[in-house]
This record gives C-alpha cells, sequence and structure tokens, in this order.
C-alpha cells in the first residue's frame, strides 16, 4: 500500500533533494515528475516478491520496498530514508550473489526495476538506458530501433544497474571489450556530508569534474556509492549524428555449437587433455585482431552426476572461414573424445541437443535462446553458492587433478555442482587497467566455481564442496587466486560476489577481498567514496570503505 501520511511527513527533506536534482546538469522532464513512488509494506501482498532475488538463500526483512519509475523519485526515497536514519539497498534485476541487498540490516529497499525506457539521447548522442532495464530488454531495444548493442552477459533477465557498475562482460566481449568500454555517461543519486540526496550526472570527459564518479562505475560494483538510474552508452571514437553509428554492431548471424562429453568416457589423462587445450586456445589466440576475437566458448564441467560436461561455443558467423575457425576449434579440444549431443543440462543451460551440428541463427535469435535456455533463472526455490578466477595462464597439471578430483566424488551427488571456464581476453585486454575500475585486462579466461539446489537441509553439503574445489585448486596461494604482477591468477569478479571472501578461514591467502576484486584500483575506489557518499549511506557486507 502507498504509506502517504509517512511521505508527507518528509516533504521537506524530500522536497530539498528534489530541488537538488537542478543543481547537477539539466535533468529530463521524466526527471522531474514528482509523482509518488509506490510504497509496500509486509501486510501487502506484493511483499514476498519484492524481498528476494535470485539467490533464495538470501531473504529480507525490510520495513518498506520503495518501487521507483523516475530520477525524482529516487531522490526522495533516499533523502526520506537517510533522514528517519534507515539502512537503505538498491535492487535492480536481482541477481547478486551474495548479500548486498537483502540482509537483516536493511530497512529500506529502493527497487528500481520499474525503470526500464531505453532511448536515443540526441543532446548526448548517446543510449539513455534506465538501470532497471534488464539485458534482454537493452538488447531487443538497441537492435531492433537502432541495429546497435553493447557488450553484455548472457543471462536475459539481469539488471543494468548493477551489471554495468560490476564491468559487464559477455559473449561479444573478445571482439569489443566490457561494456564499460562504451559507457560515456552515468546518472547517480548520492547524499552528501549534510545528508543532503542529490542527483549527479557524471561522464568520461577529462574537463567533467564528476568524472571520477563515472570512473568508479566502470567496475567498481554495485551499491557502494549510490543508487544508478541511467546509463549512456556511446563507443568512444564515435562520430556524426546518426544514432546507428553511436554503438557497436552485433553480427548479422552467429554459429553456435553445443556438444557434451560423457563423464563415462572422461578418464583424468582426457579430462587433464581437454582443460589443457582450453587454456592453450586462449593463449594463442589473445589478441584483439586474432580471427578467434570473435569466438567465445564456456567449457562447462558439471559434476559427475550429471552424466556428461558441455562445451557451448559461438562465433560471429560473417568472420572469413567461420565455419571452418569453429571447427577446428571443436576439433581441436576434442580430438580423440566422446562427444555426444547436449542431451543433459551443461553448466547454467538446460539440453541444447539441437547444436551438436553446429546452426547458424540471426544474432537476436540466439540471444534469446541462449539467455532464456536457463533453468536457474527462472526456479524461485534455487540456492547457490558462486566463487570466481580470473586466469591469465593455463591452470597446471595439480589445478586440473584437483578439480577431476571433486568433480567426480563419490560422496557429492548433485548434477548442479560445476566449475565453468570462460573466454575472456582479445579486445578486453586492449584497455589500461586504471583506465576503468574494472583492474583485470590481461586474463586469458575466467572460472566460475559454483553450486545450486533447493533444499536449505542441503546447504552444508553444498556449501562445503563449492569451497573445497576452489580451495584445492587455488591451494599454492592460500585457496584464493591472488593477483601478482606476473602469475598466473588476477583475482576474482565483483559481479560474482562471493559471501566467503572476507573470512579468513576461507580466504587464507593473506589478501584483503578488496585487492582480489579491484587490486590496486581500491585506494582510488575509497576516495571516489568518500566525495560521493562521505556518511557511508551506501553500504553492504562488501562495500567500498572510506579511507582510513
Amino acid at each position: 500500500m502507498l504509506n502517504r501520511r509517512r511521505f508527507l511527513a518528509s516533504g521537506a527533506a524530500a522536497a530539498a533533494g528534489t530541488a537538488a536534482l537542478a543543481t547537477q546538469g539539466a535533468p529530463t522532464a521524466e526527471a522531474l515528475r514528482t509523482t509518488d513512488a509506490v510504497t509496500v509494506l509486509p501486510s501487502d501482498p506484493r511483499y514476498a516478491d519484492l524481498v528476494v532475488g535470485n539467490n533464495s538463500r538470501w531473504v529480507g526483512r525490510p520495513e518498506s520496498v520503495r518501487l521507483v519509475t523516475t530520477t525524482a523519485q529516487v531522490v526522495r526515497a533516499v533523502q526520506e530514508a537517510v533522514s528517519a536514519g534507515k539502512r537503505i539497498s538498491v535492487r535492480g534485476g536481482g541477481h547478486c550473489y551474495a548479500d548486498f541487498v537483502f540482509n537483516p540490516a536493511v530497512q529500506v529497499v529502493i527497487d528500481t526495476s520499474q525503470m526500464t525506457a531505453v532511448s536515443y539521447d540526441e543532446d548526448r548522442k548517446a543510449f539513455s538506458v534506465e538501470a532497471g532495464a534488464t539485458l534482454l530488454r537493452v538488447y531487443e531495444s538497441l537492435y531492433k530501433g537502432w541495429g546497435v548493442t553493447i557488450p553484455g552477459g548472457m543471462c536475459y533477465s539481469v539488471g543494468m544497474g548493477g551489471h554495468i557498475s560490476g564491468g559487464g562482460y559477455g559473449m561479444l566481449s573478445r571482439r569489443h571489450g566490457l561494456t564499460v568500454d562504451h559507457l560515456q555517461a552515468i546518472e547517480v543519486v548520492t547524499v552528501d556530508a549534510s545528508g543532503r540526496a542529490r542527483a549527479v550526472i557524471a561522464t568520461r570527459e577529462s574537463n567533467d569534474p564528476n568524472r571520477e564518479l563515472w570512473w568508479a562505475h566502470t567496475g567498481g560494483g554495485g551499491g557502494n556509492f549510490g543508487i544508478v538510474t541511467r546509463y549512456w552508452f556511446r563507443t568512444p571514437g564515435s562520430t556524426g549524428s546518426d544514432p546507428a553509428q553511436q554503438l557497436i554492431h552485433p553480427p548479422r548471424e552467429v554459429l553456435v555449437s553445443g556438444v557434451g562429453l560423457p563423464w563415462s568416457s572422461l578418464t583424468p589423462a582426457a579430462h587433464k587433455s581437454l582443460v589443457r587445450k582450453f587454456g592453450a586456445f586462449h593463449a594463442r589466440n589473445n589478441t584483439p585482431d586474432s580471427p578467434y576475437a570473435a569466438l567465445c566458448s564456456f567449457l562447462m564441467m558439471n559434476h559427475k552426476s550429471n552424466g556428461s560436461i558441455g562445451l557451448l561455443t559461438q562465433i560471429d558467423a560473417g568472420v572469413p572461414n567461420a565455419e571452418r575457425l569453429l571447427q577446428d576449434y571443436l576439433t581441436d579440444l576434442t580430438a580423440d573424445l566422446d562427444i555426444q549431443p547436449l542431451h543433459s543440462p551443461a553448466g547454467e543451460l538446460g539440453p541444447l541437443p539441437e547444436f551438436f551440428t553446429p546452426q547458424r541463427l540471426p544474432w537476436l535469435s540466439s540471444v534469446k535462446l541462449l539467455g532464456t535456455s536457463n533453468p536457474t533463472l527462472t526456479n524461485p526455490t534455487l540456492r547457490g553458492h558462486h566463487k570466481s578466477a580470473y586466469l591469465r595462464q593455463g591452470l597446471t597439471d595439480d589445478q586440473i587433478a584437483a578439480m577431476y578430483r571433486h568433480l567426480t566424488r563419490e560422496d557429492h551427488h548433485n548434477p548442479a555442482s560445476m566449475v565453468v571456464l570462460l573466454s575472456y581476453g582479445g579486445k578486453i585486454n586492449s584497455v589500461r587497467s586504471d583506465a576503468t575500475a574494472s583492474a583485470q585486462r590481461d586474463s586469458l579466461f575466467k572460472g566460475l566455481f559454483q553450486s545450486f539446489w533447493g533444499d536449505p537441509d542441503d546447504d552444508a553439503v553444498n556449501l562445503a564442496w563449492t569451497r573445497d574445489v576452489f580451495r584445492d585448486v587455488f591451494a599454492s596461494t592460500g585457496g584464493y587466486p591472488v593477483p601478482t604482477p606476473t602469475g598466473q591468477t588476477d583475482g576474482c569478479y565483483i559481479n560474482y560476489p562471493d559471501s566467503d571472501i572476507t573470512d579468513p578461514a576461507q580466504n587464507r591467502s593473506g589478501v584483503p577481498w578488496h585487492t582480489l576484486y579491484y587490486k590496486d584500483n581500491y585506494p582510488r575506489l575509497q576516495r571516489v567514496k568518500a566525495a560521493y557518499d562521505p556518511r557511508n549511506i551506501f553500504r553492504h557486507s562488501q562495500s567500498i570503505g572510506l579511507p582510513s
């Protein structure tokens, strides 16, 4: 229900926050609308759907959820909460792996999921995307409207707010870089030292006094500095006034391949050969000008109780000799192995047997198919535990042996426990590590270690399995992939937040969590925090800290 009395009680503070919009550039007409946000209280039947995200391990009990539709409403909601001394969190798509949004300390959840507009901004010559828009909506709107896209993630229902601020990466990133490499500007609701909420627009322009706030949202993670309400995208170097020339163009068509490799034929030697070849391929083809920059592949190694592991690969069908390049890659990795159609789930994806023979699909059709072929996105009962690693070099024999040992354990029987290796590199690595807050700019591929399950009684065994395999693969560096200037590993991905990373009993590396996520960029992120959130209003269990 709409809590009108409480809203009126904070009218003066909210008015001050709305007035602050006018001090930070020219707000849009929509931003100046003053209609109330919808306030959902625990007695409301909508409440249960609004206090849990994609991971049902994390359920909130806030006093209220504010469903906002404009920047002005966000300013008012933030001001009201700050004036009342209420702890805030922000929800976009609801895909946070950890408890950043839903935890017992949060009293007010500000939900931006109704802020979904995608448009072209003639003044900025950039595409405006509101923070609550989901990836599939953005892909469809940009492509159908103008024939352009951004190189974002595969999961269709991920929200832009957190995806972009954490760096944003997907199947086109080896050719086109991270999403933040195309970020022109951002609008953020912040709270200053006096407790006043205001909307700030920050751009990548070198003379912008708010440029550091833009920079912090190019990989600094969500929920750290304020509430993102809108992004603007334009590829650097774009010129002219034609919107269709302001962002990258996706492939006209892609070739998609999916093959299964049965565990019954995967001996330790065969598994080692497969994983080593995956790493070697990415080491050989890591430059932006490689013909294989157009290829992205996921080696999805589910526990043997699943029956098989999967190899999903996509390549731009328009590159010269695309069919041969794809076939050479598949032959290289799977030579001397038994292969079969993907009749079983692979990684997070459902069965895809029709792609045993590579299929040519229009790009948007492939995005829809792969993005929605993921039961972990649609099952509201699922619980999860997740860990990640950036890999600069292929995995060692000892690491592969540890992985194989846990993937074939007889005392574990969850087919949705997995290790996934994901293509990285290419154009991503052409950017300096300090040019954006996304510091990992020389990795070949990434690792995602995770389990999904439904019964809370199974928490202990699944948490233990995920911790065990991750700890043993990175045993030589204290159980975590420590970043070093020339080492094999380069830390962890903030968009796959790990709820164990701050626990010294699990992270025995001696390297703090913020170095694993942000490397040398962390002190700069702290300075941005001090400038734009000096009262530490926007915080969670792994948020950027104020400088000491």
